[in-house]
């Protein structure tokens, strides 16, 4: 039955309004859609202010259902110097990378992986989540390629929070939740640090599994990392204080090579991973990467190459042949960043100083170069004896052949007397005499220096420009950083 004039002309009228009502809700919907993005845009213009000021959380409303979102954020370090520590193998590249599917599974299996040492704390998420005030950037202690570590207090002998000040202050690691490596390094430290006990090791004192979730706890070292007093605080660290980290952290290490139950290799030594107590005593901390050592007639462990630029060995670099050998190059890394006051790699040095151990090599091996690498900064206050042993036993952990380096019970040997020397070079005829050679030096070469200026400074007129003629700064000699061609 068809319509009529009027019933057509109002079917077609309400066609009309209908089209207009769709057209309607879907500009209502866009314009919705639109203030949600810009909303979006807005938090994540606030989260990089964030990020800026040093911090590393999400949004309150994240912080209080998940902190997964926070340890994501926290992949890299966030340094100015432009030599801040690079992994030798990023940890999610390439064929490497992991879906979170395969993390969840993973994680689905943890009951097979974990073994939880029986002194271990179990701490829930909410525990620690109040413990340091809701992950608040004012608890945040520092930040890494596995997540953010934050300050928290909680009872001296459970597991509750307790008021700031009280308790038991510890230091709270949130690992993030990019692919397995994150969860892999998780069970690493949790079976080491759980089974390792020893006063050059940082002291784990529980963890938590929840859901997703994934954090440690340690004790808390007041004083913080090496890396921080050698190359961020303006006083440098006395030399007594240098030897005495560097006989602990040595200590350390042998424990692991040779005294430990199940030997393991560390694989990640560098000043960064060097913390210190209220006294300065060395402790070794960040275990994700560590592995056992080779057993029975095996002579190395083959792995994919993890670790950091200008701290590897070579010779794992090259092979991904790891040894306790590797651990002794790294240490020897380390032990020349505290002679020299200066970074394993550091691009904004000048060409050829770039690569410490390059930049060190030839002084380490000539026992009158050696004060060519003593930090500056020392000002002489540095025992010469000291200095020297240092030098040679730095060349021999640096070896490149693996087989001639040390073992670290024989560096913790070498290094027990040079504690209590007391020798110091701004009182010996040696220190002044290298001094004086160093002034000549200095004073010669800048002498030609500026002769080669004023010569290229006149025309072919002989007429002297009107631009004045710059003759650097004027500092003590000892203060000038050393340089590789010497005299």
């Amino acid at each position: 039955m068809g319509l009529g004039p009027e019933e057509a002309h109002l079917a077609a009228w309400e066609a009309t309004k209908e089209g207009i009502g769709r057209k309607d809700r879907r500009r209502r919907r866009k314009k919705k859609k639109k203030e949600g993005s810009s909303s979006k845009r807005e938090e994540t213009g606030c989260w990089m202010k964030f990020r800026l000021m040093g911090g590393c959380i999400p949004s309150r409303a994240k912080v209080d259902t998940s902190i997964s979102s926070a340890t994501t954020q926290c992949e890299s370090k966030s340094t100015n110097d432009g030599s801040r520590d690079q992994p030798v193998a990023p940890l999610a590249s390439g064929s490497t990378t992991t879906s979170n599917a395969e993390s969840s599974s993973s994680a689905s299996k943890v009951g097979e992986d974990l073994k939880v040492a029986s002194q271990l704390r179990k701490f829930a998420f909410n525990e620690l989540k109040s413990a340091t005030r809701n992950f608040r950037p004012e608890s945040l202690l520092g930040e890494g390629g596995f997540g953010c570590v934050f300050k928290g207090w909680i009872e001296e002998n459970g597991t509750a929070p307790v008021r700031p000040g009280t308790g038991l202050t510890v230091a709270v690691k949130t690992l993030n939740h990019d692919g397995l490596q994150g969860h892999r390094e998780w069970l690493a430290e949790v079976n080491y640090l759980g089974e390792l006990q020893h006063p050059n090791l940082v002291k784990l004192i529980g963890y938590c599994i929840e859901d997703d979730q994934r954090l440690l706890v340690y004790e808390f070292m007041p004083r913080g990392s090496l890396e921080n007093h050698l190359f961020r605080r303006s006083l440098p660290l006395p030399w007594s204080i240098r030897i005495r980290i560097a006989l602990g952290a040595a200590q350390g290490l042998a424990f692991l090579h040779e005294e430990a139950e199940r030997p393991v290799i560390y694989r990640d030594f560098k000043s960064s991973n060097i913390l210190l107590d209220v006294d300065y005593n060395a402790k070794l901390s960040d275990f994700g990467l560590a592995k056992d050592a080779p057993e029975g007639d095996k002579t190395h462990v083959s792995t994919r190459v993890m670790g950091t630029y200008g701290y590897a060995a070579p010779e794992y670099v090259m092979t991904g042949h790891l040894t306790s050998k590797s651990d002794v190059y790294s240490f020897g890394v380390v032990l020349l960043e505290m002679m020299t006051g200066r970074r394993s790699m550091d691009k904004n040095r000048p060409n050829g100083e770039h690569n410490l151990v390059e930049w060190a090599r030839p002084h380490l091996g000539e026992r009158r170069r050696f004060y060519r690498l003593i930090d500056p900064r020392l000002e002489g206050n540095f025992s010469v004896k000291g200095a020297q042993k240092v030098s040679q036993l730095a060349y021999a952990c640096l070896s490149r052949d693996s087989k001639a380096r040390p073992m670290m019970s024989e560096v913790v040997e070498a290094l027990k007397p040079l504690v209590n020397l007391k020798d110091m070079a701004s009182s010996s005829y040696f220190f002044q005499t290298m001094q004086t050679e160093r002034a000549m030096a200095h004073s010669n070469s800048l002498g030609a220096r500026n002769g080669s200026k004023l010569q290229g400074s006149f025309g072919r007129n002989g007429q002297q420009p009107m631009r004045s003629l710059s003759h650097g700064a004027h500092a003590s000699s000892y203060h000038q950083s050393p340089k590789p061609s010497g005299r």
